[in-house]
């Protein structure tokens, strides 16, 4: 007579109290983080066509932009256009290196492990964060 082992028992999750306390690997971070970096560039296309438009249109526009960043964009203070831009430079940066390294995986069969997506991930995130402080410190004027 063989004894049967207890079936597994599920329950519901309590968000509030359950989640917090889940640490999410970095590969998940990198993965949320690749959505939300490409909804924020999408979000700022306005921004990004009126950069691109203004800094190449004439040297008043040029001057105009110039004056954003230093100065004010309308309401907006000049560190607020400033932050807007460290924001973009993040994402584009966050989402580009991701995707080179989604890219990779996919491309190569070696690439799919745990230990690889594990390491790739972490220097994605460490890669994307030094490369913005780099360029937020030129964005900044501290170089």
């Amino acid at each position: 007579m063989t004894v049967a082992r207890p079936r597994p028992e599920f329950r519901n999750i309590h968000a509030f109290r359950d989640l917090p306390t889940y640490r999410l690997p970095a590969p998940g971070w990198v993965s949320i983080l690749h959505r939300i970096s490409g909804v924020l560039m999408f979000l700022l296309l306005p921004f990004i066509i009126w950069m691109f438009d203004t800094s190449i249109s004439s040297e008043y526009s040029f001057a105009r932009f110039r004056a954003a960043f230093n100065g004010s964009l309308g309401v907006f203070p000049g560190w607020f256009v400033k932050l807007v831009a460290l924001a973009l430079i993040w994402a584009y940066l966050h989402h580009f290196i991701a995707g080179i390294r989604h890219l990779w995986m996919d491309l190569s069969h070696k690439a799919v492990s745990k230990s690889f997506g594990d390491s790739s991930a972490k220097f994605t995130l460490i890669a994307s964060v030094v490369l913005t402080v780099v360029l937020g410190a030129k964005l900044f004027g501290l170089y």
